[in-house]
């Protein structure tokens, strides 16, 4: 019976963490702009080192994993992640790379890690921003603040 209730509760808790962590990320600007014209939503794009950058990896737990900000990007951005991971375990394909590069040659050239750009859905810049020690609602007011 223990064991069962182990299993039982081990399973609402994984539930539990794949539903906060659903956020839903583009990996192509074409295939985000399409959605942003389509929703009316500014694109909010990510310059990530998802497996060596500790400010780029605070800005994933304590802001992009929050039930706040999901909650609200959801309804109101269309998130795009240009991740350079440097693990081999964590490569991405050569096309993704190529992707990846191809954005930060146009939005970060000076490769600034975390890099946050807020586009509007044309995909030009309203503004940029990086980590910030900030609540996820205030965040979302700093994002905000970038007005076209």
């Amino acid at each position: 019976m223990k064991t069962r209730n182990y299993l039982v509760g081990l399973l609402l808790i994984l539930a539990r963490v794949s539903t906060v962590s659903a956020q839903e990320w583009q990996l192509d600007l074409k295939d985000a702009q399409k959605l942003a014209l389509e929703t009316d939503r500014k694109i909010v794009l990510v310059f990530s080192g998802s497996d060596w950058c500790a400010p780029c990896i605070k800005l994933d737990k304590e802001i992009w994993q929050s039930a706040d900000f999901q909650t609200y990007a959801k309804e109101n951005y269309v998130m795009l992640r240009a991740d350079f991971p440097r693990k081999k375990t964590n490569q991405l394909s050569e096309a993704q790379a190529i992707k990846n590069g191809e954005l930060a040659e146009k939005y970060n050239p000076n490769g600034y890690f975390p890099l946050v750009v807020v586009l509007d859905k044309k995909a030009g810049v309203l503004g940029k921003t990086g980590y910030k020690k900030m609540s996820p609602k205030e965040y979302i007011s700093h994002l905000n603040s970038f007005n076209p």
